[in-house]
């Protein structure tokens, strides 16, 4: 029997008309209702659905109508049933931010690729990192500093430098953004059960904001981070194209 399937598209035309395209050849149903959600964009929009739809616990196949698409399959509007067939299951859990501000306000966000802290003014960002509650670096001067997933390693990670993960190692990386003090120091690798803290020195005159996927939060004073190991978000790529394969193939572009 074939899937039951919901599809979803970013505001892009070209991925709205092949949302439209899908559902007229295949039928569509509502998101709890659906076996599998077919999401019609590129890599931003995954991101935004795999968090809208986690509750759900639903297996989210994306298809590229936008421009990276490193998380999504190529698009053909033909033969989707098969396809979703033959999918090879990558589950991965998001990184739990909890940034508390100069206010004493906290803020809870989970983040599939990456939480970062930049730098929110012209001076450079002062940190204390606290791993598993030792101190492990008394000060980093630095534009930022953040922690990615493998899933998210060669996205803002990759451009600041920061190692590639295998999507299966268990591991998160903790990169720099352009370090001052210590000079070249690039980060650290750390196991995926660690628990990661980020103190602000002086985040008066050094003002610094934190993102989780995309959802900032100024003038944080301390952010503290680990996997999230309760939540997780499923994603089916075509065989021979998922995660694994796409990072290892990105180490020899």
């Amino acid at each position: 029997m074939a899937p039951k399937l919901a599809f979803v598209a970013s505001d892009a035309p070209i991925a709205r008309q092949a949302a439209a395209a899908l559902a007229r050849r295949y039928g569509a149903v509502d998101e709890p209702e659906a076996d599998v959600i077919v999401a019609l964009g590129g890599d931003g929009f995954m991101l935004h659905t795999l968090h809208r739809t986690q509750h759900l616990d639903t297996p989210v196949y994306g298809m590229n109508r936008g421009t990276v698409g490193f998380l999504m399959n190529e698009y053909a509007e033909t033969g989707l049933p098969g396809r979703l067939a033959a999918a090879e299951e990558e589950v991965i859990n998001p990184l739990r931010m909890q940034a508390v501000c100069t206010d004493a306000t906290t803020h809870d966000a989970l983040a599939i690729n990456e939480v970062s802290l930049l730098r929110a003014g012209p001076q450079a960002a002062k940190l204390r990192i606290h791993v598993d509650g030792k101190m492990r670096m008394p000060e980093l001067v630095c534009d930022g500093a953040l922690v990615a997933t493998p899933a998210g390693s060669t996205a803002y990670n990759y451009s600041a430098h920061g190692p590639i993960l295998p999507i299966g190692s268990d591991v998160l990386a903790l990169t720099a953004v352009a370090a001052f003090r210590p000079r070249r120091w690039r980060g650290a690798l750390l196991p995926k059960n660690a628990r990661v803290s980020f103190e602000v020195v002086d985040p008066e005159r050094r003002p610094v904001m934190a993102d989780a996927d995309g959802k900032s939060v100024p003038d944080v004073a301390e952010v503290r981070i680990h996997s999230a190991e309760d939540v997780r978000h499923r994603l089916l790529f075509d065989p021979g194209h998922g995660l694994e394969e796409r990072l290892i193939r990105e180490q020899f572009a």
